[in-house]
């Protein structure tokens, strides 16, 4: 799971706010030392996983981690954009008020 001497403040994040969840940006290092978030960057959620970059498994660690994290399934966490790029663009499936919560206590 993420660093729990890490601070984030959800505050700081850049959410796009819909029915169905919000939309953040994503900056991931693949092949990091630990599957971990990291902190928050330029409004970006910095997050770091383990997993090298090749055939999608980075993006798949990374969805597992947010997932676990945020106590959700890993089907409400979508990849929109940036799927091949340390940058990305997220959707997640979990109402705005409830994701700063679990973000901000986990």
């Amino acid at each position: 799971m993420g660093d729990p001497s890490a601070k984030i403040r959800p505050e700081e994040l850049d959410l796009i706010e819909s029915d169905s969840g919000v939309r953040l940006r994503l900056r991931v290092k693949a092949g990091g030392r630990r599957n971990a978030i990291l902190g928050v960057h330029n409004g970006a959620l910095k997050v770091s996983v383990t997993t090298a970059p090749e055939k999608g498994k980075a993006n798949k660690a990374v969805i597992a981690l947010l997932a676990r994290t945020l106590g959700i399934p890993a089907s409400s966490v979508e990849i929109l954009s940036g799927s091949a790029a340390p940058d990305k663009s997220i959707r997640i499936a979990l109402q705005p008020d409830l994701f700063r919560q679990r973000l901000a206590g986990r």
